[in-house]
């Protein structure tokens, strides 16, 4: 199983975003977090500055709208410049349409659930996909503790991808870190969001390589990936 690690530009200086681009090359994806200050107490940024990313950066980015009305905007984002769209079960009122719409116009669909939302309501859209986002902490704000009682949630995640055979990714994002990526990899997660832990770091490259070789081994020992 690939590892994919995705740095959060929410941890990154907004005033140089494409400078903060450039010092995570070897990212997988770049993590962008739009937030409308409706579904979650915060507000980021829009449709222009994804926009403008696109143009600054050779590094896919991965969108994770955390909005109301996804089903309006989601398809924005693909045209503005996105390779993957997540949107939130808990705000989009016809997921599956959406989430075919994402894939038509040219984009990985994926779909994220809160804390307190089950995967197993959803399984039955599962093939309708490209991944699942667990969210590890609250949407909303960055630098949140990592919250463990997510981890039997991705491994049901991943227990339910693979009862139904499909090659959907999952993702983690919150609280990602070297003290916890192990035991997310370990759970049945394969892309990881990473904020503070690489935009802090003194060599954000650096950061990068070292969650994917830790995520990296914990996957290969891992019972989900030996059996897939």
């Amino acid at each position: 199983m690939a590892v994919q690690i995705n740095p959060s530009i929410l941890s990154a200086d907004f005033a140089r975003l494409a400078e903060e681009a450039k010092a995570v090359e070897g990212a997988d994806w770049l993590h962008v977090d739009v937030m409308d200050n409706h579904f979650v107490p915060n507000l980021t940024l829009g449709v222009p500055i994804v926009e403008s990313l696109s143009r600054a950066t050779d590094i896919p980015l991965d969108l994770h709208l955390m909005i109301a009305d996804p089903d309006r905007w989601a398809p924005q984002y693909v045209e503005a410049g996105a390779g993957s769209v997540t949107f939130h079960a808990e705000a989009a009122a016809a997921p599956v349409r959406l989430a075919r719409e994402i894939r038509a116009k040219g984009a990985r669909a994926s779909m994220a659930l809160k804390p307190a939302t089950p995967i197993e309501q959803y399984e039955d859209i599962l093939p309708e996909l490209d991944m699942v986002l667990i969210m590890t902490v609250e949407p909303g704000f960055g630098g949140q503790p990592f919250l463990d009682i997510m981890l039997p949630k991705i491994r049901r995640t991943r227990e339910l991808i693979a009862k139904h055979g499909l090659e959907v990714w999952v993702q983690v994002d919150g609280g990602v870190s070297a003290s916890t990526i192990e035991r997310c990899a370990e759970a049945g997660a394969d892309v990881f969001v990473a904020g503070s832990a690489v935009y802090g770091a003194v060599d954000p490259s650096a950061a990068v390589r070292t969650l994917r070789e830790q995520a990296g081994a914990a996957i290969a020992a891992a019972p989900w990936a030996c059996d897939h």
